[in-house]
């Protein structure tokens, strides 16, 4: 597997994580409030618009609305300049060299039709998904697909002579589509509009707001990102907090925790913008504007004055935040990612989106390939398990062996097409080639480093197949904490 060009070093990196969330549902707080169409049509004539969000992909029924929240681990403006140094100092962002392209947030917000309650999802950062459209990948960490497509982009772009501004914009324009595409093909659900900010953003828009008001179940104190708070409510200027939202180190569940962080501080946020007569101060209405411009990309042809009455549900704290199902922790080619069943994730966003759950895979839909099945994973037994699991479908089982390490995929021989894709769909979406080589009517499956067996496929454990001996029952997953209710400020960790 490639590694990203230029990766920033790990600890610079998580120290980011969370700062930006902010300015994406301050702009959507923004337009909610019912301001005046004059100064709302001032700032769309300076808003920055992408078309990276593709005009015929799926979209919500019923006018429903789905909302990407994208915030950009990045110390460049638009058009790929380096931040100025004294903002940098600002953010404790480093000299500048630290920053890549990570979405180091990545939150969906749910507007449901005709009105009612808003439901926000935040997808951990490292989780480990399947990605489509990167040379050499077939999955990374989520945070990772943005900054991986810019680059190969830009690869390809350089060589018919794009530069300067131009080749930063493209490039942009591709991470987004990338993200985009991961995303939903992730969560399986669609992705109506989509908002991105960068680092710079949350400064700025913290900045204008002068301060937010926090809780903390405890005292916390860390050296690593200067967070230094007593237990209680406090009010936080810029600087402390970005130390809020990105301490990681000294909580019991790390990024996770901090997800809470970041979900809290921003249901704090709507919280002061809602109570403190923000909109009636024009001079910080004009800052807030201003910031917009600046930092923030909106989706094109985002019709933003009609969507104002739609976002009320943001503004009257009318919100609920949880964060995605993660089972476990491992290291894949080095690196520390997150688990995930594909399916129970789904099943968590269509729950908390009030969604109709999709019905299980079926056995009444006959295959009738043979199933090869190469388990690169380390887990003694899962090749048998995942035959077992879809012999019900009517695959038939082949030849079962263990290789080293590799990645997921499924490939198929002459007459095999459809039942490759359909074993594809079952096992959460891996990807789909041709391989000449494999006699008719086979199918192989590899099980990559990090593969899981989805839970809809049945009661079996991904480590043994049925029947085989007891074994230690797995370590529960790592606790994902509830819910955070965005009508005030909410006290965490």
């Amino acid at each position: 597997m490639h590694r990203e060009p230029n990766r920033p070093p790990a600890r610079r990196r998580t120290r980011t994580a969370a700062r930006v969330a902010v300015g994406l549902v301050s702009l959507l707080v923004l337009v909610g409030t019912g301001i005046a169409s004059t100064m709302m049509t001032s700032l769309l004539t300076g808003l920055h618009t992408s078309d990276a969000l593709d005009p015929g992909g799926p979209r919500s029924a019923d006018g429903a609305l789905n909302i990407l929240l994208i915030g950009l681990d990045s110390r460049k403006d638009q058009d790929g300049n380096q931040l100025p140094k004294e903002i940098l100092d600002q953010l404790h962002a480093g000299d500048g060299t630290e920053g890549g392209y990570n979405t180091n947030t990545l939150i969906l917000i749910h507007l449901p039709a005709g009105g009612g309650r808003a439901s926000a999802v935040s997808i951990p950062r490292d989780d480990y998904v399947t990605v489509k459209s990167i040379p050499g990948y077939t999955h990374a960490k989520i945070k990772e697909a943005y900054g991986l497509a810019k680059y190969y982009a830009e690869q390809g772009l350089a060589k018919q002579g794009v530069s300067g501004a131009e080749l930063e914009t493209k490039g942009r324009e591709a991470g987004r589509k990338e993200t985009l595409d991961t995303v939903r093909d992730f969560l399986d659900v669609p992705i109506d509009r989509f908002a991105e900010v960068n680092l710079a953003g949350f400064y700025d828009l913290a900045t204008a707001l002068g301060g937010v008001e926090v809780c903390l179940n405890h005292p916390v104190h860390d050296d690593y990102s200067g967070a230094n708070f007593p237990a209680g409510r406090q009010t936080l200027n810029g600087s402390q907090a970005l130390s809020f939202v990105r301490q990681r180190h000294g909580l019991d569940n790390g990024d996770l925790d901090r997800t809470h962080r970041q979900q809290a501080f921003l249901a704090s946020v709507t919280h002061k913008l809602r109570d403190a007569g923000t909109f009636t101060d024009l001079g910080k209405l004009q800052d807030l504007i201003d910031t917009a411009r600046k930092d923030v990309v909106v989706s094109a042809g985002w019709d933003i004055l009609s969507f104002a009455q739609q976002a009320r549900n943001l503004t009257g704290g009318n919100l609920e935040f949880s964060t995605l199902p993660v089972q476990g922790f491992e290291k894949v080619n080095g690196q520390e990612v997150n688990k995930v069943d594909v399916a129970q994730v789904r099943a968590a966003v269509r729950t908390a989106f009030g969604m109709t759950a999709p019905a299980p895979p079926s056995p009444s839909v006959r295959a009738s390939s043979t199933i090869d099945v190469r388990n690169a994973t380390g887990k003694n037994g899962l090749a048998a398990t995942v035959a077992q699991a879809l012999a019900p479908f009517g695959f038939r089982t082949g030849d079962l062996r263990n290789l080293a390490s590799t990645t997921s995929s499924v490939a198929y021989g002459t007459g095999a097409t459809d039942d490759a894709s359909s074993a594809a769909k079952l096992l959460g979406g891996l990807p789909v080639s041709q391989d000449t080589h494999l006699p008719r009517g086979h199918v192989r499956i590899t099980l990559g480093t990090g593969f899981a067996l989805p839970a809809a496929l049945g009661p079996h454990g991904a480590d043994s197949p049925p029947g085989a001996p007891s074994s230690p029952p797995a370590p529960p997953p790592p606790p994902q904490g509830g819910t955070v209710d965005g009508g005030g400020v909410p006290c965490v960790d």
